[in-house]
């Protein structure tokens, strides 16, 4: 029979108590994580998310809670009453903060039972995890882990920092809605059946963009949310299908006040680990960042950077080669420090890897003691190698890979080698956060398979000004080419090879706005559809205004070491979009539907 807990009431958490509470007569309450039983003696480790403390239950002096003891199982859920006493000489342990101390028992009750587990809890700290999908359907057993605990405790105490820190500059908390009008803004859209007006719906917002504009039009210079958004698109390790973000908008503002915001912000945060950033952020345009690293992502932290070597190579003879750099294609390279060392099968599985990104293969130089090796040695023989290795810095010791190709291939290709790479050769130094503001993005990239060029960011990023003229140019007279050139006044945070947020200065001009729904494909007819009350609001006096949204679950990422989101959220889904636990997304009744108009063909 299980106990009531009447009016016994917790007097301290399993982690609170220390050897200065010797003597004092204490109640704690939580889970029996291990049960060692000698006889008169029995030993429970009591848990709770504040940590966990020894208890000892004599048959001597509490002979029924002893007799309770004895029917303790894992997870059990107990209140023990009883004196805080020193350990044995030889019996402390220095691994716990508790470690000095236990509680001698003199009364013991059963709260609750509890099913053997689905998988053992004991593990949680080690690689011998049970599946990610056994974790997850068992969620609420799965967040008794310290660890998943710990990430939550960091992700309240970072949202404090941030409302903290935004309240001290004046910035006004408003919350957007939820159910919004579906515009296109890149991702798919959850979209929300409409039941009093059956044919409609609402979509959830993939971010308060719009609104959070429209804000600055009514005059709220200052705007933030800790705002929640929806996304229909493919997810990996760092991204779920609904997130949190820090939403800021500012009126009257230019690149450097929403930089020197979101610094600040970034400070409080990454206060938490003791980060220390300097400021202001270094930077780097988009161009710089894609020729020196691959991708507009870069981890700074390390070197290998990109190195070109088509000058080099522009008069040779080497078919695949020649016909790469004829058809405006390059040849660049990273240097391994240290890798002459690397095995064929090393080499080989490097030359893989870049194939997912497109790459035909992988050549590679390796400058050893007892003289240089390469892939390409019978085709350019030993004093060109050389020159090669050369002209990128190599030394004895290193290795040069090389990738041709088309640039965007060659960029991500050997951006992620590089990466790879400095994991494997454990390159990337522990406990240090360099952030990187990357700035001057494409407003347009090519969409190959509608054929237009669609915003990189969004459609109501504003133009680097000296663009503008090009850009009219492109959209009025034709010359639809001319919009890969245009830069956007868009900018990212980069920590650590993540891109922690994004924002830019948008469009605060109706006519401007307009040709950058015209340059994306849009007829009027159709802009005005999707954004007509957005348009016509910045006919009514819009002020200059720019923002910035910064990803929860990134930063929280950061802060605590780990590249699965799921680690940052108490009730993520899967890959496929899927809660394990809840068991959604699921059927609805057909009553449900019919009232919404809806029919489910299969």
């Amino acid at each position: 029979m299980l106990d009531n807990l009447g009016s016994l009431e917790r007097t301290h958490t399993c982690g609170e108590l220390r050897a200065e509470n010797v003597g004092e007569e204490v109640v704690l309450m939580g889970w029996a994580a291990k049960k060692r039983d000698f006889g008169i003696f029995t030993f429970i480790d009591l848990r709770d998310r504040y940590g966990l403390t020894q208890v000892v239950v004599s048959e001597e002096t509490a002979k029924e809670a002893h007799t309770k003891a004895k029917n303790v199982r894992g997870e059990y859920v107990i209140a023990v009453k009883g004196k805080v006493v020193n350990r044995e000489e030889g019996t402390v342990n220095k691994k716990l903060p508790t470690g000095e101390i236990e509680i001698q028992v003199n009364e013991l009750l059963i709260l609750n039972s509890a099913k053997t587990l689905p998988f053992e809890l004991e593990k949680a700290g080690s690689q011998n995890l049970a599946s990610e999908d056994l974790r997850l359907k068992y969620r609420y057993i799965d967040l008794r882990r310290p660890s998943l605990q710990k990430n939550l405790e960091v992700r309240a105490k970072a949202l404090r920092k941030i409302r903290d820190y935004m309240d001290s500059q004046g910035f006004l908390e408003i919350e957007t809605p939820i159910l919004l009008k579906s515009t296109p803004e890149g991702a798919r859209d959850y979209v929300v059946p409409a039941r009093i007006q059956q044919g409609k719906f609402f979509a959830l917002p993939q971010s308060p963009q719009i609104l959070k504009q429209i804000t600055m039009i009514s005059g709220l210079d200052k705007y933030y949310q800790i705002a929640r958004c929806f996304r229909d698109e493919d997810l990996r390790a760092d991204r779920q299908p609904e997130f949190t973000q820090l939403d800021i908008e500012m009126s009257f503002a230019n690149e450097e006040m929403v930089f020197r915001t979101m610094e600040g912000v970034m400070k409080e945060v990454f206060s938490l680990v003791d980060a220390e950033f300097e400021t202001p952020f270094p930077r780097m345009t988009y161009a710089e960042a894609m020729r020196r690293y691959g991708v507009d992502k870069p981890d700074v932290r390390f070197g290998m950077e990109l190195q070109d070597l088509s000058d080099n190579l522009k008069d040779t003879d080497f078919a695949p080669f020649a016909k790469i750099l004829e058809e405006g294609g390059q040849i660049k390279c990273i240097v391994a420090k240290n890798g002459s060392g690397y095995s064929r099968k090393i080499l080989d599985g490097f030359q893989e890897f870049v194939k997912r990104y497109g790459a035909s293969g992988l050549a590679w130089i390796k400058l050893e003691e007892a003289g240089t090796k390469s892939s390409l040695m019978k085709v350019f023989g030993e004093e060109k190698i050389n020159e090669l290795a050369n002209a990128v810095n190599a030394e004895k010791g290193d290795a040069v890979l090389i990738v041709a190709g088309r640039k965007s291939i060659v960029a991500a290709s050997l951006g992620a080698l590089r990466k790879e790479i400095a994991k494997r050769d454990e390159l990337i130094p522990k406990g240090v956060y360099k952030p990187l503001w990357v700035t001057e993005f494409p407003m347009f990239e090519y969409n190959e398979e509608t054929g237009n060029y669609d915003p990189m960011h969004h459609p109501f990023t504003s133009l680097m000004p000296e663009d503008i003229p090009l850009f009219k140019r492109a959209v009025e007279d034709g010359e639809t080419e001319l919009l890969g050139k245009i830069r956007a006044r868009a900018y990212d945070i980069v920590i650590n090879g993540y891109e922690i947020g994004s924002g830019s200065i948008r469009v605060h001009r109706g006519e401007i706005q307009s040709l950058i729904f015209k340059a994306q494909g849009l007829t009027p007819e159709r802009a005005k559809e999707r954004f007509g009350f957005f348009v016509e609001a910045l006919e009514y006096g819009t002020p200059p205004h720019g923002g910035f949204a910064a990803g929860i679950e990134r930063t929280i990422m950061l802060l605590c070491e780990t590249d699965n989101i799921r680690d940052v959220l108490a009730f993520p889904k899967t890959a496929s979009a899927q809660d394990l636990m809840m068991d959604s997304p699921g059927d609805v009744d057909k009553k449900q539907l019919d009232e919404l108009g809806i029919k489910i063909i299969d």
